[in-house]
């Protein structure tokens, strides 16, 4: 019987990606998405002419109520979530002394809370069925910090701190809980840089390239095997040998 797949921001880069291979891996797939109604469809489209299935989950993950909703309509529509991709997240840059409270509280809650929510809401079912895979999706920001992301920085640390916890309350229920630490990654969210800052990025990259979300969602694909249940509390950076030690 196919897993239940849940991946939080799945309308356009990494969560896409992520839901495509999850489904390719033959996972019933719910896509949720917070306001991009018709790239989430389009992506539903695709997987279910790829003979895969999915469904799109409108909701907004940085609310409690909306999490509980959205749970529920998994549930009712595909079956109590097995697997959790928590990838949903933005950015809002800037130098700490000119950072406004409101940039640092919505991208907290964005990248952080949403996690919190989303695995508090996912963890109940997963328990109680002895098997549950969630895998989180940091940063390398939240690794070695950045300037001008100090709100990023410290969600995404945060993101690894709370990952780390929750694997240790869970790891004897048959829940794992890892993450993926993507590097430089080709998204809309680094199409903004410009070709300068490109360059300074690709001079600390190893391999000399940037990733595709591919890459991201090839390591999310690995966490969830059956063959990684020894494998929790981790973080993988898909990086290109940036942050390696």
């Amino acid at each position: 019987m196919a897993r239940v797949a849940l991946v939080t921001g799945a309308g356009r880069g990494i969560g896409r990606a992520v839901a495509k291979r999850l489904a390719a891996d033959g996972c019933s797939v719910a896509v949720n998405y917070r306001s991009s109604a018709e790239a989430a469809q389009s992506l539903v489209d695709e997987i279910t002419a790829a003979g895969g299935k999915a469904l799109a989950f409108a909701g907004d993950v940085s609310s409690s109520e909306a999490v509980k909703k959205l749970f529920d309509d998994v549930k009712e529509s595909l079956g109590p979530v097995e697997i959790l991709v928590n990838n949903a997240g933005q950015t809002k840059d800037g130098l700490l002394m000119r950072m406004k409270d409101a940039d640092w509280d919505d991208v907290l809650d964005a990248d952080l809370k949403s996690v919190f929510l989303c695995t508090r809401e996912a963890i109940k079912s997963m328990v109680r069925a002895r098997w549950g895979r969630i895998v989180n999706i940091s940063s390398v920001v939240g690794v070695t910090g950045n300037p001008g992301q100090t709100n990023y920085g410290a969600a995404k640390a945060g993101v690894i701190g709370f990952s780390k916890c929750v694997a240790r309350e869970y790891a004897a229920k048959g829940v794992t809980v890892n993450c993926v630490a993507p590097g430089y990654i080709a998204t809309d969210m680094t199409k903004v840089l410009s070709d300068v800052a490109k360059e300074a990025i690709l001079t600390g990259i190893p391999q000399g390239r940037q990733g595709d979300p591919e890459d991201v969602a090839n390591a999310v694909s690995f966490f969830v095997q059956e063959s990684s249940s020894y494998i929790t509390g981790q973080v993988l950076a898909v990086d290109g040998g940036m942050t390696m030690a």
